[in-house]
Protein backbone atom coordinates (compact mmCIF):
# COMPACT_ATOMS: atom_id res chain seq x y z
CA UNK A 1 0.00 0.00 0.00
CA UNK A 2 1.27 3.46 -0.96
CA UNK A 3 -0.25 6.48 0.77
CA UNK A 4 0.32 10.09 -0.22
CA UNK A 5 -0.35 12.48 2.68
CA UNK A 6 -0.68 16.24 2.34
CA UNK A 7 -1.44 18.94 4.87
CA UNK A 8 0.46 21.73 6.50
CA UNK A 9 0.92 25.30 7.55
CA UNK A 10 -0.38 24.91 11.09
CA UNK A 11 -0.30 22.25 13.79
CA UNK A 12 -4.06 21.86 13.28
CA UNK A 13 -3.37 20.44 9.82
CA UNK A 14 -0.09 18.65 10.53
CA UNK A 15 -0.88 16.74 13.73
CA UNK A 16 -4.00 15.01 12.34
CA UNK A 17 -2.04 14.08 9.21
CA UNK A 18 0.75 12.53 11.26
CA UNK A 19 -1.79 10.72 13.46
CA UNK A 20 -3.56 9.29 10.41
CA UNK A 21 -0.27 8.19 8.87
CA UNK A 22 0.79 6.61 12.16
CA UNK A 23 -2.52 4.72 12.36
CA UNK A 24 -2.04 3.35 8.84
CA UNK A 25 1.58 2.39 9.56
CA UNK A 26 0.61 0.46 12.69
CA UNK A 27 -2.13 -1.43 10.86
CA UNK A 28 0.00 -2.00 7.75
CA UNK A 29 3.71 -1.97 8.72
CA UNK A 30 4.78 -2.44 5.09
CA UNK A 31 2.83 0.61 3.87
CA UNK A 32 4.86 3.27 2.08
CA UNK A 33 3.83 6.74 3.20
CA UNK A 34 5.01 9.99 1.61
CA UNK A 35 4.15 13.47 2.89
CA UNK A 36 3.95 16.54 0.67
CA UNK A 37 4.35 19.90 2.40
CA UNK A 38 5.87 23.33 1.96
CA UNK A 39 9.61 24.01 2.34
CA UNK A 40 9.24 26.50 5.18
CA UNK A 41 6.20 25.10 6.97
CA UNK A 42 6.15 23.41 10.37
CA UNK A 43 5.57 20.12 8.56
CA UNK A 44 9.09 20.22 7.11
CA UNK A 45 10.38 19.62 10.64
CA UNK A 46 7.57 17.70 12.33
CA UNK A 47 6.96 15.06 9.65
CA UNK A 48 10.57 13.78 9.41
CA UNK A 49 10.72 13.81 13.21
CA UNK A 50 7.73 11.46 13.19
CA UNK A 51 9.66 9.09 10.93
CA UNK A 52 7.93 9.66 7.60
CA UNK A 53 9.38 10.44 4.16
CA UNK A 54 8.85 14.03 3.12
CA UNK A 55 8.99 16.02 -0.09
CA UNK A 56 8.43 19.76 -0.30
CA UNK A 57 6.54 21.81 -2.86
CA UNK A 58 6.40 25.63 -2.82
CA UNK A 59 2.84 26.87 -2.36
CA UNK A 60 1.57 30.09 -0.77
CA UNK A 61 -1.77 31.61 0.11
CA UNK A 62 -3.03 34.94 -1.15
CA UNK A 63 -2.91 37.96 1.14
CA UNK A 64 -6.18 39.87 1.34
CA UNK A 65 -4.79 43.06 2.85
CA UNK A 66 -3.15 44.96 0.01
CA UNK A 67 0.21 46.36 1.03
CA UNK A 68 3.31 46.63 -1.13
CA UNK A 69 4.80 43.61 0.59
CA UNK A 70 1.60 41.60 0.26
CA UNK A 71 1.26 42.49 -3.43
CA UNK A 72 4.74 41.06 -3.96
CA UNK A 73 3.80 37.94 -1.99
CA UNK A 74 0.65 37.53 -4.08
CA UNK A 75 2.70 37.63 -7.30
CA UNK A 76 4.90 34.87 -5.84
CA UNK A 77 1.77 32.92 -4.87
CA UNK A 78 0.48 33.15 -8.46
CA UNK A 79 3.80 31.80 -9.73
CA UNK A 80 3.65 28.85 -7.35
CA UNK A 81 0.02 28.21 -8.29
CA UNK A 82 0.83 28.11 -12.00
CA UNK A 83 3.57 25.55 -11.42
CA UNK A 84 1.74 23.54 -8.72
CA UNK A 85 -0.06 21.29 -11.19
CA UNK A 86 3.14 20.10 -12.91
CA UNK A 87 4.95 19.76 -9.60
CA UNK A 88 2.11 17.73 -8.11
CA UNK A 89 1.90 15.51 -11.19
CA UNK A 90 5.63 14.79 -11.00
CA UNK A 91 5.44 13.80 -7.32
CA UNK A 92 2.40 11.59 -7.93
CA UNK A 93 3.90 9.95 -11.02
CA UNK A 94 7.14 9.18 -9.21
CA UNK A 95 5.45 7.78 -6.08
CA UNK A 96 2.44 6.05 -7.69
CA UNK A 97 0.17 6.18 -4.61
CA UNK A 98 -2.84 3.94 -4.06
CA UNK A 99 -4.63 6.71 -2.17
CA UNK A 100 -4.13 10.39 -1.36
CA UNK A 101 -5.23 11.87 1.97
CA UNK A 102 -5.30 15.54 2.89
CA UNK A 103 -5.90 17.45 6.11
CA UNK A 104 -6.02 21.02 4.82
CA UNK A 105 -3.59 23.86 4.22
CA UNK A 106 -2.51 25.53 0.98
CA UNK A 107 -0.31 22.67 -0.21
CA UNK A 108 -3.14 20.19 0.13
CA UNK A 109 -5.28 21.75 -2.63
CA UNK A 110 -3.16 21.34 -5.77
CA UNK A 111 -1.77 17.96 -4.69
CA UNK A 112 -5.14 16.33 -4.08
CA UNK A 113 -6.84 17.95 -7.07
CA UNK A 114 -4.12 16.58 -9.33
CA UNK A 115 -4.35 13.16 -7.66
CA UNK A 116 -8.09 13.04 -8.35
CA UNK A 117 -7.53 14.01 -12.02
CA UNK A 118 -4.96 11.22 -12.29
CA UNK A 119 -7.48 8.65 -11.03
CA UNK A 120 -6.14 8.32 -7.48
CA UNK A 121 -8.78 7.86 -4.72
CA UNK A 122 -8.82 10.97 -2.52
CA UNK A 123 -9.90 11.45 1.11
CA UNK A 124 -9.98 14.65 3.15
CA UNK A 125 -10.08 15.07 6.92
CA UNK A 126 -11.47 18.29 8.43
CA UNK A 127 -10.53 18.83 12.08
CA UNK A 128 -12.57 22.00 12.68
CA UNK A 129 -16.27 22.76 13.06
CA UNK A 130 -15.94 25.33 10.27
CA UNK A 131 -14.26 23.74 7.22
CA UNK A 132 -11.41 25.65 5.63
CA UNK A 133 -11.47 26.89 2.05
CA UNK A 134 -9.13 24.14 0.86
CA UNK A 135 -11.36 21.39 2.26
CA UNK A 136 -14.48 23.00 0.78
CA UNK A 137 -12.89 23.07 -2.67
CA UNK A 138 -11.57 19.52 -2.39
CA UNK A 139 -14.95 18.18 -1.30
CA UNK A 140 -15.97 18.09 -4.98
CA UNK A 141 -12.97 15.97 -5.94
CA UNK A 142 -12.77 13.40 -3.15
CA UNK A 143 -14.41 10.08 -2.35
CA UNK A 144 -15.28 11.11 1.19
CA UNK A 145 -14.78 13.94 3.68
CA UNK A 146 -14.01 12.80 7.22
CA UNK A 147 -15.39 15.30 9.73
CA UNK A 148 -14.31 15.85 13.32
CA UNK A 149 -17.72 17.18 14.36
CA UNK A 150 -21.21 16.92 12.93
CA UNK A 151 -21.54 20.73 12.94
CA UNK A 152 -19.19 20.93 9.95
CA UNK A 153 -21.61 18.99 7.74
CA UNK A 154 -23.87 21.96 7.02
CA UNK A 155 -20.89 23.98 5.80
CA UNK A 156 -19.80 21.72 2.94
CA UNK A 157 -21.50 20.78 -0.32
CA UNK A 158 -24.74 18.86 0.15
CA UNK A 159 -23.64 16.29 -2.47
CA UNK A 160 -20.46 15.43 -0.60
CA UNK A 161 -20.18 12.00 0.97
CA UNK A 162 -19.05 12.35 4.57
CA UNK A 163 -18.34 10.35 7.71
CA UNK A 164 -17.99 11.76 11.23
CA UNK A 165 -14.73 10.30 12.50
CA UNK A 166 -13.63 12.80 15.14
CA UNK A 167 -10.04 13.92 15.54
CA UNK A 168 -7.40 11.28 16.31
CA UNK A 169 -6.43 11.87 19.96
CA UNK A 170 -2.94 11.06 21.18
CA UNK A 171 -2.82 7.65 22.88
CA UNK A 172 -1.05 9.06 25.93
CA UNK A 173 -4.01 11.39 26.57
CA UNK A 174 -6.24 8.38 27.15
CA UNK A 175 -3.77 6.65 29.46
CA UNK A 176 -4.15 9.03 32.41
CA UNK A 177 -6.98 9.17 34.92
CA UNK A 178 -7.61 12.10 37.25
CA UNK A 179 -6.53 10.41 40.50
CA UNK A 180 -3.22 9.16 39.12
CA UNK A 181 -2.43 12.50 37.46
CA UNK A 182 -3.14 14.51 40.61
CA UNK A 183 -1.09 12.11 42.69
CA UNK A 184 1.92 12.41 40.38
CA UNK A 185 1.64 16.20 40.33
CA UNK A 186 1.25 16.47 44.09
CA UNK A 187 -2.14 18.17 43.75
CA UNK A 188 -4.45 18.36 46.78
CA UNK A 189 -8.25 18.66 46.97
CA UNK A 190 -8.43 22.33 45.97
CA UNK A 191 -9.65 23.07 42.42
CA UNK A 192 -6.86 22.85 39.85
CA UNK A 193 -6.99 25.37 37.03
CA UNK A 194 -4.93 24.70 33.90
CA UNK A 195 -4.44 27.55 31.43
CA UNK A 196 -2.35 28.05 28.32
CA UNK A 197 -2.34 29.90 25.02
CA UNK A 198 -0.26 27.60 22.85
CA UNK A 199 3.47 27.08 22.40
CA UNK A 200 4.07 30.71 21.37
CA UNK A 201 1.75 32.10 24.00
CA UNK A 202 -1.32 34.32 23.68
CA UNK A 203 -0.74 37.81 25.07
CA UNK A 204 -4.42 38.38 25.81
CA UNK A 205 -4.65 35.20 27.87
CA UNK A 206 -1.40 35.95 29.71
CA UNK A 207 -2.45 39.50 30.59
CA UNK A 208 -5.93 38.40 31.66
CA UNK A 209 -4.52 35.64 33.85
CA UNK A 210 -2.31 37.93 35.94
CA UNK A 211 -4.94 39.11 38.44
CA UNK A 212 -6.11 35.56 39.05
CA UNK A 213 -2.56 34.33 39.63
CA UNK A 214 -1.81 37.21 42.01
CA UNK A 215 -4.96 36.57 44.01
CA UNK A 216 -4.26 32.83 44.17
CA UNK A 217 -0.75 33.56 45.38
CA UNK A 218 -2.24 35.57 48.24
CA UNK A 219 -5.28 33.50 49.25
CA UNK A 220 -4.40 30.00 48.01
CA UNK A 221 -7.96 29.46 46.80
CA UNK A 222 -6.91 27.58 43.67
CA UNK A 223 -4.04 25.49 42.46
CA UNK A 224 -2.97 26.72 39.05
CA UNK A 225 -0.72 25.51 36.24
CA UNK A 226 -0.20 28.16 33.56
CA UNK A 227 1.81 27.86 30.35
CA UNK A 228 2.77 31.32 29.11
CA UNK A 229 4.49 30.33 25.84
CA UNK A 230 7.65 31.47 24.11
CA UNK A 231 6.65 35.13 23.93
CA UNK A 232 4.93 35.37 27.30
CA UNK A 233 7.89 35.53 29.68
CA UNK A 234 6.89 39.09 30.62
CA UNK A 235 4.37 37.49 32.96
CA UNK A 236 7.20 36.43 35.30
CA UNK A 237 8.44 40.00 35.72
CA UNK A 238 4.90 41.27 36.13
CA UNK A 239 4.15 38.74 38.88
CA UNK A 240 7.37 39.66 40.64
CA UNK A 241 6.54 43.39 40.44
CA UNK A 242 3.21 42.60 42.12
CA UNK A 243 4.95 40.91 45.01
CA UNK A 244 4.48 37.29 43.93
CA UNK A 245 7.38 34.97 44.74
CA UNK A 246 6.57 31.80 42.84
CA UNK A 247 9.13 29.81 44.83
CA UNK A 248 7.05 30.38 47.96
CA UNK A 249 3.80 29.43 46.18
CA UNK A 250 3.92 25.66 45.60
CA UNK A 251 0.29 25.70 44.50
CA UNK A 252 1.23 27.88 41.50
CA UNK A 253 3.17 26.41 38.59
CA UNK A 254 3.93 29.05 35.95
CA UNK A 255 6.10 27.77 33.11
CA UNK A 256 6.85 28.46 29.47
CA UNK A 257 5.55 25.19 28.12
CA UNK A 258 3.41 22.40 29.59
CA UNK A 259 5.42 19.48 28.25
CA UNK A 260 3.42 16.88 30.20
CA UNK A 261 0.05 18.08 28.91
CA UNK A 262 -1.74 14.67 29.04
CA UNK A 263 -1.02 14.38 32.76
CA UNK A 264 -1.72 18.04 33.56
CA UNK A 265 -4.98 18.06 31.59
CA UNK A 266 -6.14 14.84 33.26
CA UNK A 267 -5.58 16.39 36.67
CA UNK A 268 -7.44 19.63 35.88
CA UNK A 269 -10.84 20.68 37.18
CA UNK A 270 -11.10 23.61 34.78
CA UNK A 271 -9.18 24.32 31.57
CA UNK A 272 -8.74 27.80 30.09
CA UNK A 273 -7.36 27.92 26.55
CA UNK A 274 -7.80 28.71 22.88
CA UNK A 275 -10.17 26.52 20.87
CA UNK A 276 -7.96 24.77 18.37
CA UNK A 277 -9.49 21.55 17.11
CA UNK A 278 -6.96 19.12 18.60
CA UNK A 279 -6.95 20.77 22.04
CA UNK A 280 -10.74 20.56 22.19
CA UNK A 281 -10.70 16.90 21.15
CA UNK A 282 -8.38 16.17 24.07
CA UNK A 283 -10.55 18.20 26.46
CA UNK A 284 -13.55 16.15 25.33
CA UNK A 285 -11.68 12.84 25.60
CA UNK A 286 -10.74 13.64 29.20
CA UNK A 287 -14.12 15.14 30.04
CA UNK A 288 -12.97 18.57 31.22
CA UNK A 289 -14.99 21.73 31.82
CA UNK A 290 -13.49 24.64 29.93
CA UNK A 291 -13.48 28.38 29.43
CA UNK A 292 -12.57 28.93 25.78
CA UNK A 293 -11.04 32.09 24.34
CA UNK A 294 -11.00 31.62 20.54
CA UNK A 295 -8.17 33.18 18.61
CA UNK A 296 -9.55 35.80 16.21
CA UNK A 297 -6.42 35.51 14.05
CA UNK A 298 -7.32 32.29 12.23
CA UNK A 299 -8.85 31.53 8.85
CA UNK A 300 -12.62 32.07 8.70
CA UNK A 301 -12.72 32.51 12.48
CA UNK A 302 -12.89 28.72 12.79
CA UNK A 303 -11.87 28.67 16.47
CA UNK A 304 -15.05 30.55 17.34
CA UNK A 305 -17.13 27.82 15.70
CA UNK A 306 -15.08 25.10 17.42
CA UNK A 307 -15.85 26.72 20.77
CA UNK A 308 -19.49 27.26 19.84
CA UNK A 309 -19.96 23.53 19.24
CA UNK A 310 -18.99 22.88 22.87
CA UNK A 311 -20.91 25.85 24.28
CA UNK A 312 -24.10 24.73 22.52
CA UNK A 313 -23.78 21.34 24.20
CA UNK A 314 -23.19 22.73 27.68
CA UNK A 315 -19.57 21.54 27.74
CA UNK A 316 -17.82 24.92 27.87
CA UNK A 317 -18.18 28.65 28.30
CA UNK A 318 -16.70 31.12 25.85
CA UNK A 319 -15.20 34.60 26.11
CA UNK A 320 -14.66 36.38 22.80
CA UNK A 321 -11.22 37.99 22.87
CA UNK A 322 -12.48 41.54 22.30
CA UNK A 323 -14.63 41.20 25.43
CA UNK A 324 -12.13 39.66 27.79
CA UNK A 325 -10.96 41.51 30.90
CA UNK A 326 -9.15 40.20 34.00
CA UNK A 327 -12.32 40.91 36.00
CA UNK A 328 -14.60 39.00 33.65
CA UNK A 329 -12.26 36.03 33.53
CA UNK A 330 -11.93 35.89 37.31
CA UNK A 331 -15.70 36.10 37.72
CA UNK A 332 -16.25 33.18 35.34
CA UNK A 333 -13.53 31.11 37.03
CA UNK A 334 -15.04 31.71 40.48
CA UNK A 335 -18.54 30.82 39.32
CA UNK A 336 -17.36 27.54 37.82
CA UNK A 337 -14.53 26.42 40.10
CA UNK A 338 -16.69 27.05 43.14
CA UNK A 339 -19.59 24.99 41.79
CA UNK A 340 -18.73 21.28 41.80
CA UNK A 341 -22.14 20.32 40.44
CA UNK A 342 -21.77 22.66 37.47
CA UNK A 343 -18.22 21.45 36.79
CA UNK A 344 -19.38 17.84 36.88
CA UNK A 345 -22.20 18.49 34.41
CA UNK A 346 -19.92 20.35 31.99
CA UNK A 347 -17.38 17.55 32.27
CA UNK A 348 -20.05 14.98 31.48
CA UNK A 349 -21.24 16.98 28.48
CA UNK A 350 -17.67 17.31 27.19
CA UNK A 351 -17.11 13.59 27.55
CA UNK A 352 -20.33 12.89 25.65
CA UNK A 353 -18.88 14.81 22.69
CA UNK A 354 -15.72 12.72 22.60
CA UNK A 355 -15.07 10.24 19.80
CA UNK A 356 -12.53 7.90 21.34
CA UNK A 357 -12.29 5.48 18.42
CA UNK A 358 -11.41 8.14 15.85
CA UNK A 359 -8.32 6.29 14.62
CA UNK A 360 -10.34 3.14 14.02
CA UNK A 361 -13.04 5.07 12.16
CA UNK A 362 -10.49 6.82 9.94
CA UNK A 363 -8.69 3.56 9.18
CA UNK A 364 -12.01 1.96 8.19
CA UNK A 365 -12.74 4.80 5.75
CA UNK A 366 -9.26 4.44 4.24
CA UNK A 367 -9.56 0.68 3.84
CA UNK A 368 -13.14 0.84 2.51
CA UNK A 369 -12.06 3.41 -0.09
CA UNK A 370 -9.10 1.31 -1.18
CA UNK A 371 -11.29 -1.79 -1.50
CA UNK A 372 -13.90 0.17 -3.45
CA UNK A 373 -11.22 1.02 -6.02
CA UNK A 374 -9.66 -2.44 -6.00
CA UNK A 375 -6.45 -1.21 -4.40
CA UNK A 376 -6.47 -3.33 -1.24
Amino acid sequence: MKVLMSGGGTAGHINPAIAIADTIRKAYPDAEILFVGTPGGMEAKLVPQAGFDYVSMPVAGFQRKLTLNNIKRNFEAVGHLVLSGKRSARIISDFQPDIAIGTGGYVCGPVLRKAAKMGIPVLVHESNAFPGMTVKMLAHHCDCVMLAVEDARKRISAETEFVVTGNPVRAEVLEYDRARARRELGVDDRPLIVSFGGSLGARTINESMLDLLVRSANDGRYQHIHGYGRYGSFILDELKSRGVDLKSCPHLDVREYISDMPRVMAAADLVICRSGAMALSEIQALGKAAILIPSPNVAENHQYYNALAMVNRGAAQMIVEKDITPELLMKKVDRLAGNKKKLAKMSENARNMAILDSRERILKVVCDTLRKHGRL
